[in-house]
């Protein structure tokens, strides 16, 4: 199975246009979006995904509900502040990592298989105590440069971090 992995997009459409476009390129299964979409506006621009796509919130993310409304009605779905995904046996947490020492705990628990954050625009591919940790960088790639997103195998657990 592949899995998209996208965050801090902040409302930069063509960046979100292009990521969508390369995930639907690369087939991949499922979306998670550790969050920093900002305004509401921005989720129909998710529309053409083929994949299944669930988010969380990030620190950016003022318009909580209509944020939620919106990706609602375009089939996709914001859990809150943390989610919890099994994605073909791989247990994945997924929050936007603001609160380093939360962050820190849940790799620590040794639960999850995969933990997904955000929030530093900077990619990050690390392994703990056999926890893959991923930050897909930006996507919106205001503060490096560089527009990111990653796509993770869950057969490998290998990540891939793709420039858009």
């Amino acid at each position: 199975m592949k899995i998209g992995i996208i965050s801090d997009t902040h409302d930069r459409l063509p960046y979100i246009d292009k990521a969508v476009r390369k995930m639907n390129e690369e087939k991949v299964d499922l979306v998670l979006h550790a969050g920093d979409y900002c305004a509401p506006f921005a989720a129909f621009r998710f529309k053409p995904l083929k994949a299944q796509m669930i988010g969380v919130f990030g620190n950016n993310d003022a318009e909580r509900e209509l944020l939620r409304r919106n990706f609602s009605d375009i089939g996709a779905e914001i859990r809150g502040i943390f989610a919890e995904v099994e994605a073909d046996g791989v247990k994945i947490a997924l929050l936007h990592g603001e609160e380093k020492e939360l962050l820190n705990s849940i790799i620590n628990t040794g639960f999850y298989d995969v933990v997904v954050y955000g929030h530093t625009h900077r990619s990050e591919v690390k392994r703990k105590d056999g926890v893959l940790i991923v930050n897909p960088g930006e996507t919106c790639g205001y503060l490096t440069g560089e527009a990111t997103i990653g796509i993770l195998d869950t057969s490998t657990k290998d990540l891939t971090i793709i420039r858009i």
